[in-house]
């Protein structure tokens, strides 16, 4: 196991990393609510608390390399779905959403409206800018051109803004529904975002024409509460978490397989999973879905369905449909999971254990390494680089 807390509370700069090389790093970034700690299900803000933050991966190696930590002037929460980050292609940007304030004295979190702007080339790495969205954002999704940006927020809008450089401007917005709407993502092409109604069930298809977004008539049939998105880059498919309904339990919810090749996108499956698949994701190749079910690890010791760990499930897409090929221990109620570029690796953020940990495919079933990235502070928003 490695460590990497002497490199918390304090920024390493990445200009001479990404100058250059983005395009042929593998850029991952992951953002920390040091506010909140999970106690045996339990909710705590303790005092002291470490700093909210973000860190930088390169996951081109194995095992990945933290090139950047910022632990200053980043507000983040475990709330909502653990996609409210993002990088821009070129890697000179990160986005954070979801900031969060906790008021200790009405013993409340407080939603703030804006978008951090981090510039990953300054030396440190820091937040530069701060966009009032109107409306507090959580899933963000940046095209692979790094042109535009989508934030899924609180209000119901989708929040379009322009990436020009290293300037981010609020375009527009479109109202979607009447909800919160939680993840975002692309498809592969940039002409078509899905974004998940949260309150709502379902998730809504935009229109993408340069920087001109709207909303279409299409809607996906999901499980309750559609939560995170990931696209394939092979242009074939999508996958939407559902996390369900407050429970006692761990009963089984639900992940739609999308076929996104042609218009209309179309649920092609409902994939019954663990209760409660916080994070999913789909590699790169189009070849696996992953999940990070809680499984009860998120409910209380007194909950009859409480289990000390979650699960993380691999399932195989053959012949348009998705077959699960192994399932192993996971994180204490564990938030987001990437795949990296080569789909050999998956990423998993154990909030409670402040850790990254790593799995590796192999042989066509998932398998713990035992890596682990040691953090400051709970992961629970991540996002690679535009794929």
């Amino acid at each position: 196991m490695r460590s990497i807390a002497s490199t918390l509370g304090r920024a390493i700069g990445v200009a001479a990393f990404v100058t250059g090389t983005a395009h042929a790093a593998d850029l991952i970034v992951s953002a920390q609510d040091g506010k909140f700690v999970r106690v045996d299900g339990v909710a705590t803000f303790p005092v002291p608390a470490p700093s909210d933050s973000l860190i930088v991966l390169d996951a081109s190696r194995f095992p990945p390399v933290v090139k950047a930590t910022v632990d200053v002037g980043i507000a983040h929460t475990v709330q909502g779905p653990p996609q409210a980050v993002a990088i821009t292609p070129d890697g000179k940007l990160a986005i954070v959403a979801a900031p969060t304030r906790y008021d200790y004295a009405a013993k409340k979190e407080l939603y703030d409206n804006v978008l951090q702007i981090v510039d990953l080339e300054a030396s440190p790495p820091a937040v530069v800018a701060r966009i009032d969205v109107g409306g507090h954002p959580n899933g963000l999704s940046i095209n692979r051109e790094g042109t535009l940006l989508l934030a899924a927020a609180h209000d119901g809008t989708v929040k379009v803004l322009t990436i020009e450089g290293k300037s981010v401007k609020l375009a527009s917005q479109v109202k979607v529904g009447e909800k919160r709407l939680s993840g975002i993502s692309f498809t592969n092409d940039g002409k078509a975002a899905i974004v998940a109604l949260r309150d709502e069930n379902g998730a809504a298809v935009l229109s993408v024409d340069g920087t001109t977004v709207a909303l279409t008539k299409e809607r996906i049939a999901t499980g309750v509460n559609p939560y995170a998105i990931d696209v394939s880059s092979d242009g074939r498919w999508a996958v939407i978490g559902n996390t369900g309904i407050s429970r006692t339990v761990d009963d089984a919810d639900v992940v739609t397989l999308v076929d996104v090749s042609k218009r209309p996108f179309r649920a092609a499956q409902q994939i019954s999973v663990s209760a409660t698949p916080e994070g999913v994701a789909i590699s790169p190749d189009g070849h696996w879905i992953a999940v990070s079910s809680m499984a009860g690890s998120n409910l209380l010791v007194t909950d009859p369905g409480r289990h000390k760990l979650g699960t993380v499930a691999l399932f195989e897409i053959r012949n348009g449909a998705a077959i699960k090929v192994s399932e192993v221990p996971g994180g204490e109620a564990a938030q987001g999971l990437v795949f990296t570029q080569d789909s050999k690796t998956v990423i998993v953020q154990f909030d409670v254990e402040k850790a990254l940990a790593m799995y590796a495919v192999r042989d066509g079933k998932l398998v713990d390494t035992g890596e682990r990235i040691r953090l400051a502070a709970g992961p629970v928003s991540i996002r690679s680089m535009p794929r």
